[in-house]
């Protein structure tokens, strides 16, 4: 009995040191959290502060990625707002720091510092389309920004219409915390993946994708702010296989949308391929490596400087 007792102690003991290393060393049970939203589809729980994997991830008050703001800006402030996908918002695996805002926002107070404070707002979630990006602005509107940047990729032209239906049952976007990290690192390590419902969308998505690029323009515009449509393509666009049929039918009609609504259009497949070491961009084939994100982030910023040396 007293050997039962024991080996029963011993087992607790080391369930507990393993349950605090998985907290304090990987931020397991704490995952962040998703709300639903009716047009939105999904967007992330307000005020969320956790680290997972050495990384922090910081969501503000208006489920942004970006530290706690005022509903209007200061007089003396540059306002930009970052719309997009995980591609913009960098995930557990981007630290607060590294996202392509922060690196924006420090850049363009390094440059124009001296005149202004430059805030850039990053409105994002993994899997996000144009639609979602949309219904975000509807919502919310542009916080008083004056610049107002749609960060795209290839894949989004393709994007279905906002659901709800992944949050709480997709692994990737729960609803709530887990009990345990151990519970959370088997859920997701060990038992097999949950099922998730079908998002089923026909029709014309990249003309439903392209009439809410128009539509954020528009609102930005009666705004009185100034928009900027941004695209990364996709790992194999610039290597082997490259573009796909559908993709390179699709990135015409981008194309074709752009000059007829005059948009201001950034398109990061050239810059990409000029890269001598391309891979080193990515992390995945769709998301960005430090090095990527440093990329981007000196694309856009280049561009907001340049415009306003014209004005």
């Amino acid at each position: 009995m007293n050997t039962l007792f024991i080996v029963s102690e011993i087992i607790i003991c080391l369930l507990a040191i393993l349950e605090i290393g998985l907290r304090l060393v990987a931020g397991f049970g704490n995952p962040l959290t998703y709300n639903t939203d009716s047009k939105i589809g999904y967007l992330l729980r307000p005020n969320q502060n956790v680290t997972r994997f050495g990384k922090r991830v910081k969501i503000n008050q208006y489920s942004m990625r970006s530290e706690p703001i005022e509903q209007s800006r200061k007089d003396n402030t540059l306002r930009i707002f970052l719309l997009g996908d995980s591609v913009a918002n960098g995930n557990w695996w981007t630290d607060q720091d590294h996202t392509i805002s922060a690196i924006i926002e420090k850049q363009l107070n390094e440059k124009l510092g001296q005149d202004k404070i430059v805030e850039v707002l990053n409105a994002s979630a993994n899997s996000w389309g144009p639609r979602n990006e949309l219904a975000y602005l509807e919502k919310f509107g542009l916080f008083d920004s004056q610049i107002i940047v749609l960060l795209i990729n290839t894949d989004d032209l393709f994007a279905k219409k906002p659901s709800s239906l992944v949050v709480g049952v997709d692994r990737n976007y729960p609803d709530k915390k887990p009990m345990l990290a151990i519970a959370e690192v088997i859920s997701r390590y060990l038992l097999p993946a949950p099922k998730v419902p079908t998002i089923n969308e026909g029709g014309d998505r990249v003309g439903f994708n392209l009439a809410a690029i128009k539509k954020i323009q528009e609102i930005t515009h009666q705004n009185n702010a100034k928009f900027i449509l941004a695209m990364t393509p996709l790992l194999r666009e610039f290597g082997e296989p490259g573009s796909r049929d559908h993709e390179v039918k699709a990135r015409q009609r981008l194309k074709n949308f752009i000059q007829d609504e005059n948009i201001q259009y950034l398109d990061l497949l050239p810059i990409f391929k000029s890269v001598l070491k391309s891979n080193s961009l990515y992390r995945d084939h769709i998301h960005l490596s430090p090095e990527g994100n440093q990329i981007v982030s000196d694309v856009i910023s280049k561009s907001i400087i340049s415009e306003g040396s014209r004005e």
